[in-house]
Formats: structure tokens, C-alpha cells, sequence
């Protein structure tokens, strides 16, 4: 079930480049749409190539300080940095054009946006877009402004009562979280590496949010070396569940791939097939809750050949509807130029060759296992304020354990608080 696919894309988007050796290198973006042309996701006959506009300052304005927007103009003329904006340090280099490049990658989201929220199209993808880390008055963590947070602004203005905001990448996704922390019309849930191990340091399971907007604001940290049972276990006890209670007008989704293992920047164990899973996962969601109204993005991502493309050529495939088998070969003229831009021998297939298993949550928990007490942890924080119940009165795994190991089960709903003794 799907429909047809808005694909926002323009090589103009490749400018967005901090230069050479930066880890956030516009390689990854156009290996992606090489290899989906390739293996023909892009000549599906759902597939609508959309180019797009910078954005105004205008709509840049709805979400950054217009003294910001200002200065990065600035520093992309004058090339001079801007330090206490986040601008002109090791993870945000000035460049020449810094403006109009990052306001491309906004209006490529925006234009994603539109595009669904008219009826244009079912589904939209922005692999340039995913700029999760900006915030309102400073860049942060190789984003200067941010795309995500512009068009969610843009898509409540237009009339959505509820958005739905899933972030996959490894890195919390705290300057969208950041934005609508007191907005209960937006659910922003993020599932990354815990914030104990990695950048931005931020995305407990306490941060629910403020005000109107306690309990719209959802963290899962995950630790490090969580592999794709575990994190895809997270997304069926976490993101499902309250997305079904949220019930968005529309989803937009975020899918960084650098929680992949081979990932140089992070540290969690997840594999291509693991990503596709989750793109699935949210693909069937948005048709069972919103009319199949998608909006997706790329973001993170640092394995340039190995894995972002792979992933990235995934995303679009599901989204147009035609998911690629993961057996599925590898163009050897994509391969070569994969070598020729990067030096790395890319894989000759789209999988890892790890099937997407994981046990459902609603099997039960094991308080021994790192991911499942993340996953308690975050349950315990918000599931309350959406009526759901927090823990279930068995565990998982419970067969492993000695007889006379007694463990103590507390159960939450919105309106019932219960105790159990659970002999094991």
C-alpha cells in the first residue's frame, strides 16, 4: 500500500559541504541517488522529481532569531567565523555560500512538506534534509539551520492538528525536540545512543517536555552496542504504541544512519537490514494512522559508501512503494565510482546480511537486559500522560533465572496504579 512519492532533489544540494576531511561529506548524498537511479527506484513510475527553492528568510524566521539567519549570511560572504552562534568551529567551518546552502536544504524539507500536505503526492523524501541539531540561535553539530523544525512549524500553520516526529538517528534529536518541548500538537520521539557516550549529551528519558507540552517530548537512550533485536524492539514498545495514541495528522521521520555498526562516530551495532526494517515500520504506521501522509528526511550518516547510500536507496524504495530485495546486487559501475570519489570498496549487495529479527515487546520485559530497562525507563516517563500502561506483568526471559529469584512488578495506567510479585 502506498502512493506516489515526491523525491526532493537538486546536485545544488551538494554545496552544503564544510570542506575536505569534514566527516558530513556531500559524497554520501550523491553516491545515494547514483546507486537509487541505478537500480531504477527513481524511474518508478510513483516517483515525482521535485527541485527545489532556497528558503525565504521569512520561513527561515519561524523557528531562528533573525539576528542568526543574518549572521550566517554574513559569514558565508565574509568568511569570517561566528563563534558564540556555533559558527567557525571544528564541527561548523565556515564556507563560502553557508546560507544559501542551508537554506536549499530547508526548502528541499518544506518542499517535502508541501508536497504531501497538499495531496500532491502520498509520500516525500529530502535525503538532504535531517538537520535535527540546529537550534534557535546557533548551529550545532554540522547543522546550521533547521529543516525539520521549519517545515513542522510550516505543516501546523497549514492546518495539521497533530504532527508526529521519529528520529532514528544516533544522535539525539534535540534542536526539533528543543523547538516544540511545550507543544502537545507535536509528539517528538527520538531513539539514539545514550547521551553518557555520545554528542549532543542531551536525550534522557526525563527530558518529557514543558508546560502544555509534558509527555509530547519522548527519549529512548540506548546503550552503546545495542544491535537491531534490541533497537527495533524499542521502536515496537515505544514509537508504535504512542504514535497509535497520538493517532498525527501526518509523520515525518528522520532517518540518520549512523547507528550503524560501521559507523565511525558512534557506537551503536545496528546493520542496513535493521534501517530498512525501520523504514518499513514506519511506512505501514503512516498508512494505518495518517492517510499514508510521510514526510522523510536523511541526517546522519559517516560510513560514506559502506552504508549511507545502501540505506538511503532503501528509504526511497519503500517510500516510493517498490522496496528493493535486500539480496539485491550492487551496480558494479556504481561501485566503481563509489571507489573513485572515496577510496572504500563498497559492498556488492544491499544487505548485511543480518535478517530483522526481533521479539515484540508485548511478549514481556527482562529487567537484565540494558535496552529493555532503557525501554522501562522511558515508558515510565511518558506512557502515563497518553493513558498507556507502563510495564507488562511478565518477563521475558523469566525461564532464565532461578526459581527463588523474586522480582517486584509495578503496572501504571492512567488510572490504576498495581503491584506484583513475579516468582521467576
Amino acid at each position: 500500500m502506498t502512493g506516489p512519492v515526491a523525491v526532493v532533489w537538486d546536485d545544488a544540494l551538494l554545496r552544503y559541504d564544510f570542506g575536505a576531511g569534514h566527516p558530513f561529506d556531500p559524497v554520501r548524498m550523491r553516491l545515494t541517488m547514483e546507486l537509487a537511479q541505478s537500480l531504477g527506484v527513481l524511474s518508478s513510475p510513483d516517483v515525482k522529481m521535485v527541485s527545489p527553492s532556497p528558503a525565504t528568510d521569512l520561513e527561515l524566521e519561524t523557528v531562528h532569531d533573525p539576528e542568526y539567519v543574518a549572521v550566517v549570511r554574513h559569514v558565508g560572504r565574509a568568511l569570517v567565523p561566528a563563534v558564540w552562534f556555533g559558527l567557525g568551529i571544528d564541527d561548523n567551518p565556515v564556507f563560502e555560500g553557508m546560507h544559501e546552502a542551508a537554506a536549499l536544504v530547508v526548502g528541499a524539507t518544506l518542499a517535502a512538506a508541501r508536497s504531501v500536505w497538499t495531496g500532491a503526492t502520498t509520500h516525500a523524501v529530502s535525503i538532504g534534509g535531517g538537520h535535527h541539531h540546529a537550534m534557535r540561535a546557533n548551529a550545532s553539530g554540522f547543522c546550521v539551520y533547521n529543516d525539520l523544525a521549519v517545515a513542522i512549524k510550516w505543516l501546523l500553520e497549514a492546518g495539521a492538528e497533530r504532527v508526529a516526529y521519529v528520529d532514528f538517528d544516533v544522535h539525539h534529536g534535540d534542536g526539533v525536540q528543543a523547538a516544540f518541548y511545550d507543544d502537545p500538537r507535536v509528539l517528538t520521539v527520538s531513539l539514539h545512543e545514550s547521551p553518557r557516550t555520545l554528542f549532543p549529551g542531551t536525550g534522557t528519558s526525563e527530558e518529557t517536555g514543558t508546560g502544555d507540552g509534558v509527555g509530547y517530548a519522548v527519549n529512548v537512550p540506548l546503550p552503546a552496542g545495542t544491535e537491531d533485536a534490541a533497537w527495533l524492539r524499542a521502536i515496537d514498545a515505544v514509537a508504535l504504541p504512542l504514535l497509535r495514541a497520538f493517532r498525527p495528522t501526518v509523520l515525518v521521520t528522520q532517518h540518520g544512519c549512523d547507528s550503524h555498526r560501521l559507523d565511525p562516530l558512534a557506537h551503536l551495532a545496528l546493520s542496513v537490514d535493521g534501517q530498512r526494517q525501520a523504514q518499513l515500520m514506519m511506512h505501514e504506521i503512516a498508512h494505518e494512522l495518517c492517510d499514508g501522509r510521510w514526510i522523510s528526511t536523511g541526517g546522519g550518516g559517516y560510513a560514506l559508501a559502506q552504508v549511507v547510500p545502501r540505506t538511503w536507496t532503501h528509504l526511497l524504495a519503500v517510500a516510493a512503494g517498490t522496496p528493493l530485495d535486500p539480496e539485491s546486487a550492487t551496480p558494479a559501475q556504481w561501485r566503481e565510482l563509489a571507489r573513485s570519489l572515496t577510496g572504500e570498496t563498497a559492498p556488492q549487495t544491499m544487505t548485511d546480511g543480518v535478517p530483522p529479527r526481533y521479539v515484540a515487546f508485548a511478549s514481556g520485559i527482562d529487567p537484565d537486559d540494558p535496552a529493555d530497562r532503557a525501554i522501562m525507563r522511558t515508558r515510565t516517563a511518558v506512557f502515563p500522560a497518553h493513558g498507556l500502561a507502563v510495564v507488562l506483568i511478565f518477563w521475558y526471559g523469566a525461564a532464565r533465572r532461578s526459581r527463588r529469584d523474586r522480582r517486584h512488578l509495578r503496572c501504571h495506567t492512567s488510572r490504576l496504579t498495581c503491584s506484583f510479585s513475579v516468582l521467576s
